[in-house]
C-alpha cells in the first residue's frame, strides 16, 4: 500500500513539471508533436528508473555520513555527501550516453527528431531533481527509490505527451497573432499546472 501511495503521489501530487517546474526547457521545446514527445518521455522514464536506484545505493552505501562503516570501522565517521552532485551527475551522464547510442542505432528517425534534446537529458533538471529529492525523502530501501523513479518518470512523460497533443490541436485553432507559438503554450502550461494543483488535496 505504501508503494502504491508513493507511486500515485509522485505522478500527480509531486509532478516534476507542474509541482516543481523541473525539465521545462526540453518540455517546451520537444512538445510540438506527440510522437517526438512520447519518445523523449519514455527516454526520461528509463533514465530515471535506472539512475535513481543506482544513486540511492551510492548515497546510502558510499556517500552519506557513516555509510562506509561496512568497509571498516575506522571509516565510520567519513562523510562524502559533499560529492553527491558530482556522483549523481556522472551516473546520469553515463546512462544517458547509453540511451543515446541505443536510440541512434535502433530508432534513427526518433534520434533525428529529438536532436540535441536527447543528450541534454543528462542535464535535465528533472532527472537530477529525482535523485536529490530521493536524498531528502530518506527512502527506506531501493524499492521505494525505484517506485518513486517510475512514478516521477511517468508523471513527466504524461505531462509532455498531454501538452504535445494540445499543441497539435492548437495548430488548427484560431490563436491571436501575439500569442502564437510559446505565448499560448505558456498559458496552456499554466492552466495545466492549475489543474494538477487539485491533486494536492488528495490524502494518500
Amino acid at each position: 500500500m505504501e508503494y502504491i501511495s508513493l507511486f500515485v503521489k509522485s505522478i500527480f501530487v509531486d509532478n516534476m513539471i507542474f509541482s516543481y517546474f523541473l525539465g521545462m526547457c526540453s518540455y517546451l521545446a520537444v512538445s510540438k508533436n506527440v510522437k517526438t514527445a512520447n519518445g523523449l518521455g519514455l527516454a526520461v522514464i528509463f533514465v530515471l528508473l535506472v539512475t535513481l536506484p543506482i544513486n540511492y545505493l551510492l548515497y546510502t552505501h558510499v556517500l552519506k555520513s557513516g555509510a562506509l562503516a561496512w568497509v571498516s570501522e575506522s571509516l565510520a565517521g567519513v562523510d562524502l555527501s559533499f560529492l553527491c552532485f558530482i556522483v549523481f551527475i556522472a551516473t546520469i551522464a553515463a546512462i544517458v550516453q547509453v540511451v543515446e547510442m541505443v536510440v541512434e542505432k535502433f530508432a534513427p528517425a526518433l534520434y533525428s527528431s529529438l536532436g540535441i534534446y536527447l543528450p541534454l537529458i543528462a542535464v535535465n533538471c528533472a532527472i537530477l531533481g529525482g535523485s536529490l529529492f530521493m536524498q531528502n525523502k530518506d527512502f527506506l530501501n531501493v524499492g521505494e527509490a525505484s517506485v518513486y523513479a517510475l512514478g516521477s518518470g511517468i508523471g513527466w512523460w504524461m505531462a509532455i505527451v498531454a501538452l504535445a497533443a494540445i499543441r497539435e490541436k492548437m495548430a488548427y485553432a484560431h490563436v491571436p497573432a501575439p500569442l502564437k507559438g510559446l505565448g499560448i503554450t505558456f498559458i496552456t502550461v499554466g492552466l495545466m499546472g492549475m489543474a494538477f494543483m487539485t491533486f494536492m488535496g488528495i490524502s494518500l
